[in-house]
């Protein structure tokens, strides 16, 4: 960050928001990233422990996605109406519940006292809570800040919050290895425990050093936290107290209406989001288990733990490269960024699906996640540009319920056809991502067109 920088503002224009609440804001979702991500790297283990198949472990994932889709949205507007503090603290229960509870089943079912089938349904409803109610933080916090954050800064202010979400992801598979002890038969369950304590933590701190807020205006922050987010445009539809022109530009007319996911300005975008974000569950779903497979870890659920969580390290590594290097170093365009992605996703599965060992495994996903955080930024700016200021609040919902709805099966969809064939699997996803390349070569607007001002 620049030092050079003004304050970022806190209750009004001109007032700053000090560093310990602007660190506050970014462990609150730090907190959330790393726990699903470490989640995700013990689970395929815990799958193979429970001796359940992979489709169902992923298909487990499913309801907590929809319910994300469905919830974040309300929680939003909710926040309008009783304060930031409110719905971010909500969303933190709801993440140390679920992953309290998830954590106790799961021990449960490894320790023989309830079968596999019923421990995996416990599990769907537990982590429920966490699509339900833990969907309350991420957009409580993208609008404090951008509340409460001239134009001029927001920009630098949401990109930092965002990112907590990706370093989260570095974070969570790196300390999942670490958390996994035998200290009371906690085992493979210990990742789960130990995040509901540090959110706790997290919680308390947010209750007394987070002052409260009543809100006087509207303002809402994209939806950060599925398991695809580490994308960093920032939200520009936001009021102040001020009069700011740009802010207060009328929709083009006959745009009044709610948009919808293939409204026209909207198609080209939606339908590229949607087919690479398939694409992207797939193989976030696929992974784990081809690290077990492909190494020989099946029976060594503790090793193929720390073995996918490395995997893990090098794909969100890839991601973030991506994000703060790669597209602001070259200046890369939305249609730019969404092109090149998928092609450089594609070549990293094709790697991926062809690997035999951690050096291989690590690259592939490596280089497909570097493809993936090229595509998200692009088609989320694209769907932004495509529409005006006064729509942006509008844009930004659809872009949270189209990464949604590409989590809610398509996990289970891989997991399914890797279990026929391994190239059914990844031959899909290649597929998947060549299709967007080529209707997003004839389809989408030129980067010249869509960033003119």
């Amino acid at each position: 960050m620049n030092n050079a920088a003004p304050p970022l503002s806190d209750t009004r224009e001109g007032s700053a928001i000090s560093t310990g609440r602007m660190g506050l804001l970014f462990t609150v979702m730090l907190v959330t990233a790393a726990g699903n991500t470490a989640m995700q790297s013990v689970m395929p283990s815990i799958g193979t422990a429970l001796e359940v198949d992979d489709f169902w472990i992923s298909l487990a994932y499913s309801w907590s996605a929809l319910l994300w889709v469905v919830c974040a949205p309300i929680w939003a507007r909710r926040s309008d109406r009783r304060g930031r503090k409110a719905m971010m603290a909500l969303g933190l229960t709801g993440f140390i519940f679920s992953m309290g509870l998830c954590g106790l089943v799961l021990w449960a079912g490894l320790a023989g006292w309830i079968t596999a089938f019923w421990t995996l349904i416990a599990f769907a409803a537990a982590r429920s809570l966490y699509g339900g109610f833990g969907s309350a933080a991420p957009p409580a916090v993208q609008a404090y800040v951008a509340s409460r954050t001239p134009r001029a800064e927001r920009t630098q202010a949401l990109s930092l919050i965002a990112s907590s979400f990706g370093l989260g992801t570095v974070i969570g598979p790196v300390l999942a290895p670490l958390m996994v002890v035998s200290f009371l038969g906690v085992g493979l369950t210990g990742p789960f425990i130990s995040f509901a304590l540090i959110g706790v933590i997290a919680l308390v701190l947010l209750r007394f050093r987070l002052p409260n807020d009543e809100p006087q205006f509207a303002a809402r922050g994209k939806t950060y936290g599925m398991p695809d987010a580490g994308q960093t445009q920032p939200d520009d539809n936001h009021r102040h107290t001020d009069h700011e022109d740009d802010d207060a530009l009328p929709a083009p007319p006959g745009s009044e209406t709610r948009l919808r996911w293939f409204e026209p300005r909207l198609r080209p975008w939606v339908i590229a989001a949607l087919l690479g974000g398939h694409a992207q569950a797939m193989i976030m779903g696929i992974t784990g288990f081809l690290v077990l497979d492909r190494l020989g870890l099946r029976d060594s659920p503790e090793e193929g733990a720390a073995l996918v969580s490395l995997v893990l390290v090098f794909g969100a590594l890839a991601t973030l490269l991506a994000q703060w290097g790669v597209i602001p170093r070259f200046k890369i365009g939305p249609r730019a960024a969404t092109l090149s992605g998928m092609l450089v996703a594609a070549f990293g599965t094709a790697i991926l699906g062809a690997a035999d060992s951690v050096f291989a495994l690590s690259t592939g996903y490596a280089i497909a996640s570097l493809g993936f955080g090229l595509f998200r930024p692009g088609t989320t700016a694209g769907t932004s540009l495509a529409v005006s200021r006064a729509e942006q609040g509008q844009a930004s919902g659809v872009v949270a319920s189209v990464a949604g709805a590409s989590f809610i099966y398509a996990p289970a969809l891989g997991v399914g056809l890797y279990g026929i064939s391994d190239w059914l699997g990844f031959g899909l996803v290649i597929a998947l991502c060549l299709l967007v390349f080529i209707l997003g070569w004839r389809s989408l607007t030129s980067d010249e067109i869509l960033t003119a001002d």
